[in-house]
């Protein structure tokens, strides 16, 4: 206790007040008893917190009360592993668990004893610790560098702030949302009228990656322990006794074996209970007992050779393949998805699966109108695993990815490099496909980001500030102004009008995204049919080409979009710092059902300012004259053709003037 006027018993109160609650924690937290109800909990950290505000020099670090969520960050900080942050190879049979066996025992590592544990899925997470009390946790990020999160884990009820071990102590686990937990998470989102979330891990890695703190304490997230990096202990089983000994919480699943046989049978067994198990897991992970051993070994690439992760059988299903689209990558790069029909795998419903290149689908013989037999790789990812040829349609062709790539792509030019299975847009970059992609999100059609133009975007991107347009909505002003073309001023309007397009219209929004053959009119078109992203990003061929205008190449257009997992990474993480699309009704607008033309100039305001006062109220704007074109607002110099096209077919012709009262101005 640091130096107070507090009298004696007070100080002993609060002493007392932070055992029995850290016992309780304890208890409750990691071991999964009552020591006595919520709301006697509740009780006693009201009084603690009470006793404190009182007497603030008795505020420890380490106390209960500290665990309160603080002030959101403006970033998070990049934080340099001490020792790389490692993952394990996967295998999926016996025979590969015994080939590795042969590799190590090649190495030195004959019969070694061997340490089996259920493997977790969740967030993997470092957490430091200095004389006891917790200092930082650093996600993996890379392995070799991770961010900073301290703030948001020290929110997580089970991490202790405190542990009994002097020194540097690093442990290290994974970050997870029970089942159950995650459940009622989803029971709420759907009472509220919310979209679900998708799945646990998802779930708990979004939730810790959120600069405010209040949202990681406002949901369930627990840390389950496997590793110490420190001290080195001489067994990996010492380190679980350890953890456990500290007030770490652990899969409570391990065990130690002296033949590989033994091994086996409790890697069978783990499978057949593991569904029971609280958090979600899709194999079991299985070491050298001895660290001495296993850290001479040593690592290969990312992987350590002492280590692996055995992935179980994953939950398989049966669909038609109903198109194979391409989805244009942020690099570049063309990538095949088969689309079917909604089939329910592993609890999720699964739409799409990616195909990878033109290697794989010629490797399946995948063709459209075949059965294929999906299955979920790590309990996530949906993958093709074989095509049932038995029940192949008799007109059934294969599938020509050059003829493809010309049908969907026309304008496009593709290459595949020597020695490379894909194909890539011919003279595309990273970068430059990420500062097209941003320019044309600011630009006026789309979100309209004021500042935002070519030069800005370049130099944000060449800078490195921005790498994605989930980016933008993290830049500070302060981060903005060391920038050679902005001052103080300029950067923070330029952050604000960013700021501003957090809750986009959704038809906007969609034009933003970039979707090939979606143009202004059919974003609209979109979003009144659809009203919600979600409910477009779910939607199937059929449903798409029943809506009028939208034919089979738009309809393939938007399903390889939301194929795509990096565009499907980017609207997750859009999602998780704010931005919102959200749905503007202009169906009842004063020239809802009117279709306007607009040709020649118009002094009061330019064709695209036209256009989007049409559509704000209601009416369509055509780009030239059509059936259903009711007006055609004729400007200054006006051309000879669409005067006569509007003649043909009956379209009336309007002056600026007569077009301004139809707007209300």
């Amino acid at each position: 206790m640091t130096d107070t006027k507090a009298p004696k018993e007070i100080i002993e109160r609060i002493e007392k007040l932070r055992d029995l609650i850290n016992d309780y924690r304890y208890h409750y937290h990691v071991l999964d008893e009552s020591t006595m109800s919520e709301a006697a909990a509740d009780s006693l950290k009201h009084e603690l917190s009470q006793l404190e505000e009182q007497y603030p020099e008795l505020i420890t670090p380490d106390s209960p009360t500290q665990r309160v969520a603080g002030r959101a960050l403006d970033k998070f900080t990049k934080v340099k592993h001490a020792e790389r942050m490692i993952s394990l190879a996967d295998v999926f049979s016996k025979e590969e668990i015994r080939d590795w066996l042969e590799r190590i025992a090649k190495l030195g590592a004959v019969n070694p004893e061997l340490f089996v544990d259920i493997k977790m899925d969740g967030l993997a997470m470092a957490l430091i610790y200095e004389d006891g009390l917790l200092k930082q946790a650093v996600t993996r990020g890379d392995g070799k560098v991770g961010e900073d999160v301290t703030m948001n884990v020290r929110t997580i009820e089970n991490v202790p702030l405190r542990i009994d071990l002097m020194g540097h102590v690093e442990v290290r686990g994974e970050v997870v949302i029970f089942k159950a937990d995650f459940d009622k998470i989803n029971e709420a989102q759907k009472a509220a009228g919310k979209p679900e979330f998708a799945n646990p891990r998802n779930l708990a890695a979004g939730t810790i990656r959120q600069l405010d703190p209040k949202v990681a304490a406002s949901r369930p997230l627990k840390f389950m322990g496997y590793d110490m990096v420190s001290p080195n202990l001489p067994k990996n089983s010492d380190v679980y006794d350890k953890l456990n000994e500290l007030g770490f919480r652990t899969s409570r699943q391990q065990k130690v074996y002296k033949d590989i046989n033994g091994a086996f049978e409790f890697i069978e067994h783990l499978n057949t209970v593991r569904g029971d198990f609280p958090f979600g897991t899709d194999g079991a992970v299985i070491k050298v007992n001895d660290r001495k051993v296993y850290q001479a070994l040593g690592i290969v690439g990312k992987t350590p050779r002492a280590a692996i992760a055995y992935k179980y059988p994953a939950e398989e299903a049966t669909t038609i393949i109903k198109d194979i689209v391409i989805s244009i990558g942020r690099t570049g790069a063309a990538t095949p998805v088969a689309v079917f029909d909604p089939v329910q795998l592993a609890g999720t419903t699964v739409r799409h699966a990616s195909l990878h290149n033109a290697d794989e689908i010629a490797r399946l013989d995948a063709r459209i109108g075949d059965t294929a037999v999906i299955y979920k790789a790590g309990d996530i990812i949906p993958q093709i695993n074989r095509i049932l040829t038995e029940l192949r349609p008799s007109d059934s062709k294969p599938f020509d990815y050059e003829e493809a790539l010309h049908e969907q792509y026309p304008e496009l030019e593709f290459e595949r490099p020597v020695g490379e299975v894909v194909y890539r847009v011919k003279g595309s970059s990273a970068d430059q496909m990420l500062k097209r992609a941003i320019e044309y999100y600011a630009s006026k059609p789309a979100l309209n980001i004021e500042g935002l133009g070519e030069k800005n975007v370049e130099a944000l991107i060449d800078s490195g500030l921005v790498s994605s347009i989930a980016d933008l909505y993290t830049l500070t002003p302060g981060q903005v102004m060391d920038l050679e073309r902005f001052g103080e001023l300029s950067a923070h309007k330029l952050v604000e009008n960013i700021q501003a397009t957090k809750n986009p219209p959704l038809a906007k929004f969609i034009t933003a995204i970039g979707i090939r053959h979606i143009g202004a009119q059919t974003a609209i078109d979109l979003a009144a049919h659809f009203k919600t992203l979600d409910n477009l990003r779910d939607a199937t061929e059929k449903d798409l080409t029943e809506m009028p205008g939208i034919g089979i190449t738009v309809a393939e257009s938007i399903l390889a979009w939301f194929a795509d997992e990096d565009n499907l990474a980017l609207l997750d993480k859009l999602k998780e710092i704010g931005v919102e699309p959200v749905y503007e009704d202009n169906s009842n607008g004063k020239l809802a059902g009117l279709g306007f033309v607009v040709t020649g100039t118009l002094d009061s305001m330019g064709r695209d300012e036209a256009a989007e006062k049409i559509r704000a109220l209601g009416g369509e704007f055509h780009s030239s004259v059509v059936k259903s074109t009711n007006y055609l607002v004729a400007g200054r110099n006006t051309g000879k053709s669409k005067l006569e096209k509007a003649a043909k077919l009956g379209t009336k012709v309007i002056d600026e003037a007569e077009f301004l009262k139809l707007l209300g101005e």
